[in-house]
């Protein structure tokens, strides 16, 4: 429960906007100080305001700019992309920082830098592990059969825990489909959340 009559400032952003469409990108909350809210209070006010994710900043030792935890409306993360960058930009507004801001999350300290309004990030070198699933299985779980898989599956990290799935084509990515019941079974992460990103090569750069 959280403290009585506290007032709690935050932000909702926009990340990863196109163009001038302010509302093009992804939603994020940013709470500018959670300082003294419990895990608990995090999530469920994570959870009330349901959006993808929802991030807390607390103050931090001298080495980092601030503390940041990253929820769900129903999990913590302990890295993610854009909710990353969208609180590097509330924290440089909110700091004396110039071009560079160093966030400490659970996944490690990640440096977030502005350049002519343009924001980078720099995650953990990634480390990526085997997946003990069969192909035939894999491909199950998302409608497709086995000849469309291009290259070996790989469990990655960066800070978050992510199964990579390569496909043949932009077409097969398109023609995927995902059975929530098999995709439970051959793509849980160990914080419970199943996933997977498909990806295919589309001209001489992949992404």
């Amino acid at each position: 429960m959280l403290p009585r009559r506290r007032v709690l400032h935050y932000r909702i952003l926009n990340v990863f906007t196109e163009g001038d469409g302010p509302f093009s990108g992804n939603p994020l909350c940013v709470f500018e100080d959670a300082a003294g809210l419990s895990d608990q209070d995090m999530q469920d006010l994570a959870r009330q305001l349901n959006l993808s994710e929802t991030t807390f900043i607390t103050p931090a030792a001298t080495d980092v700019s601030a503390n940041v935890r990253i929820f769900t409306p129903s999990y913590e993360m302990p890295f993610a992309g854009h909710p990353t960058l969208g609180t590097a930009y509330v924290v440089h507004e909110l700091s004396s920082a110039e071009d560079t801001v160093l966030l400490r999350m659970p996944a490690g300290d990640i440096p977030v830098r502005v350049t002519d309004n343009v924001w980078t990030l720099q995650a953990n070198a990634p480390m990526s592990y085997p997946v003990d699933v069969a192909h035939e299985d894999l491909t199950r779980m998302i409608g497709l059969t086995t000849d469309r898989v291009a290259a070996e599956p790989l469990w990655v990290d960066t800070g978050s825990l992510q199964l990579m799935l390569p496909l043949r084509s932009a077409e097969d990515v398109r023609a995927a489909s995902a059975d929530p019941r098999l995709l439970d079974k051959f793509a849980s992460r160990p914080d419970g959340e199943a996933l997977v990103y498909l990806w295919a090569p589309t001209g001489p750069e992949t992404i």
